[in-house]
């Protein structure tokens, strides 16, 4: 284990079920970084949403809203934030893509509105880490993970899903972004998977610019 990485502030992105909360936990405990993880276990409207998802999205969407920005808000306002690094497994602009996607009409913009103004005091990422998967391998791990909730989620709104950062990534070409192909890795058990990761990863870092992952 290293104790630095010259990058103060890293993002693990991906689908549900991409692996992202379990490649953040990784990374921050190999470059002794703080760890952020997204808050969505007490989440009391994630269930209803998955059972009726046009009666609980704008309470969902928006209840997300609020616990990212106020986590955001806690964690860089620290008085000694200028002195640790930080490794989250969300992007705040996954707010948006996410709604883009269950929200419609007033509602939506009602939200856009919203986030517009809370995103103006968001802190970008240094780079970050995109884990693209199949759907039949995220409904995988889906699966194996076995939050009940999760296991009646639709294969299409996966894709939108994917869709939605794949267009995310296309309309930010001046955010750093290393789009790893995750459906054939296994790094959490494979060592080499890891270590690969890691190193496009240092590479993007010291490039400054965006990278393939050596896969590609």
């Amino acid at each position: 284990m290293i104790d630095k990485i010259n990058a103060k502030y890293i993002v693990i992105e991906g689908n549900i079920g991409s692996g992202k909360t379990s490649l953040a936990q990784m990374l921050s405990q190999y470059y002794n970084c703080k760890l952020v993880l997204e808050e969505f276990a007490e989440n009391s409207f994630l269930p209803k949403f998955y059972e009726q998802p046009e009666r609980w999205a704008f309470p969902l969407e928006m209840s997300f809203l609020a616990d990212r920005f106020h986590q955001m808000k806690k964690m860089f306002n620290q008085s000694d934030v200028e002195n640790f690094q930080i490794v989250s497994d969300y992007l705040f602009d996954k707010s948006m893509i996410f709604a883009s996607n269950t929200l419609n009409g007033n509602e939506w913009q009602l939200y856009e509105s919203f986030f517009s103004i809370i995103n103006q005091s968001m802190p970008k990422p240094d780079i970050i880490l995109y884990l693209s998967n199949s759907i039949e391998g995220l409904q995988q791990n889906i699966k194996k993970r076995g939050r009940n909730y999760e296991q009646n989620i639709a294969p299409e709104y996966l894709e939108k899903i994917e869709s939605g950062y794949r267009q995310f990534i296309s309309n930010h070409p001046e955010l750093n972004i290393i789009v790893i192909p995750s459906n054939e890795l296994d790094f959490v058990n494979n060592p080499v998977d890891f270590t690969n990761i890691r190193i496009a990863l240092e590479k993007a870092i010291v490039d400054n610019q965006k990278t393939l992952f050596p896969h590609i």
